[in-house]
């Protein structure tokens, strides 16, 4: 099974709501391929290094996910690029250490958000 990791950044004019709408519409389209949504982080609204489409800041979203549907990783690109919601976006393959890494951070970020409670 391949492990795949997609950040989008969403438009910053979207209420909370809308946001959770697309989010939503991602992890379906993701389960729908017959994919395991391993991870997945709302990161929040964020400065961007560049504005895109004259906007200084977006909302942040990772995706973290394994599959074997080649077809997958179409779909989802084809629905990432035709949503005008949708910034900017990144899929990347996961090799082994890349896996190992993205583990040790959800980690230290559970640790963290215990602490916080």
């Amino acid at each position: 099974m391949r492990h795949y990791e997609t950040v989008f950044i969403l438009s910053p004019v979207l209420s909370d709501d809308k946001v959770k709408e697309a989010v939503e519409k991602y992890e379906d389209l993701i389960r729908s391929k017959e994919a395991k949504i391993v991870a997945s982080e709302h990161w929040g609204l964020k400065k961007l290094a560049y504005p895109i489409q004259r906007k200084k800041t977006g909302f942040y979203h990772l995706f973290e996910f394994q599959t074997q549907n080649s077809g997958l990783l179409s779909a989802l690109e084809l629905q990432l690029k035709r949503d005008e919601q949708v910034l900017r976006f990144l899929t990347v393959r996961l090799d082994k250490h890349a896996i190992e890494w993205a583990s040790k951070r959800r980690e230290r970020l559970k640790i963290q958000i215990d602490e916080a409670s």
